[in-house]
């Protein structure tokens, strides 16, 4: 994966930020938004996130954005204030090939150098690749609350997985 660069996302990125994004909406459970986003929509959330101090990274190569990754605060009480939600998200044409695991990694990267403790990772289930790639990445199961999300006519089971990144 030398020939992929990682940086932060910046306003321009947010069209290929929403094409990608877009088919998770409309195909399938990785997300529970219903309604898909245009690209000023995403730009906010960017610009949010960044301005929250936390990270939403873009990996790229030869100029085109594959995918994208970031980190929200897990809970709004300061009690909470070390502890980040992270969300990851490939195009098509990235996935497979190593490119999530650099994506993934540099956002812990990022995470620990804004001194934050632990990651979470929240998967609708069953996506047994979501699960085998958070577990490569040392993501432990904290739990499953089943039937809590909702989306097309069936209830959905969500697991949590915990990173610690200070280990």
């Amino acid at each position: 994966m030398s020939d992929c660069q990682l940086r932060d996302a910046v306003e321009a990125d947010a069209p290929t930020i929403a094409a990608i994004y877009n088919p998770f909406i409309t195909d399938t459970v990785v997300t529970f938004e219903e309604d898909t986003l245009g690209a000023g929509q995403i730009a906010a959330r960017v610009l949010g996130v960044q301005d929250q101090g936390l990270p939403w990274r873009v990996v790229e190569r030869d100029g085109q954005v594959l995918g994208y990754a970031y980190a929200g605060l897990w809970r709004a009480r300061a009690a909470y204030r070390f502890v980040a939600e992270s969300a990851i998200y490939l195009g098509e044409a990235a996935r497979g090939q190593g490119v999530g695991t650099l994506l993934y990694r540099d956002l812990f990267d990022q995470l620990r150098a804004r001194d934050m403790r632990m990651v979470m990772g929240v998967i609708a289930l069953p996506h047994p690749a979501s699960v085998a790639f958070h577990e490569r990445l040392g993501f432990e199961c904290r739990g499953v609350f089943p039937a809590v999300g909702y989306k097309f006519g069936r209830w959905i089971d969500v697991g949590y997985w915990q990173l610690d990144l200070t280990r």
